[in-house]
């Protein structure tokens, strides 16, 4: 059975996975918003997290005066993913460094093959 957690709760639970990436990585995440959305899109409602935006590795040196790149966590694939409080908070965390990995040029196969994916 998956797991009921209000919004607000779900929300703490992102910041908490936010607060614990390692300080020498969270230093380099710039112009980057976290959002979470209730339901992961139509045509993919199975999607945990998306990174939204132009990696590092792929910037131009002159990248300036763009929107936010995005991460989406979406909140209702997530919540069933999870039968206990405590996998919804792993799984959750998991989603977050699996996404600003994305933010870092990390692609799904080299996520996968570090067990992150």
């Amino acid at each position: 059975m998956p797991v009921d957690l209000d919004a607000a709760s779900f929300d703490a639970m992102v910041e908490r996975a936010l607060d614990e990436l390692p300080d020498e990585l969270a230093r380099l995440v710039e112009n980057v918003v976290v959002l979470v959305e209730p339901e992961a899109p139509a045509d993919d409602p199975d999607l945990l997290g998306l990174y939204d935006g132009l990696a590092l590795t792929e910037r131009p040196a002159n990248h300036a005066g763009f929107l936010p790149d995005r991460i989406l966590l979406f909140r209702g694939p997530l919540l069933d993913v999870a039968e206990t409080v405590e996998e919804l908070e792993e799984e959750v965390r998991i989603t977050v460094v699996h996404e600003v990995a994305h933010h870092f040029g990390l692609d799904d196969a080299r996520l996968h093959a570090l067990g992150w994916g």
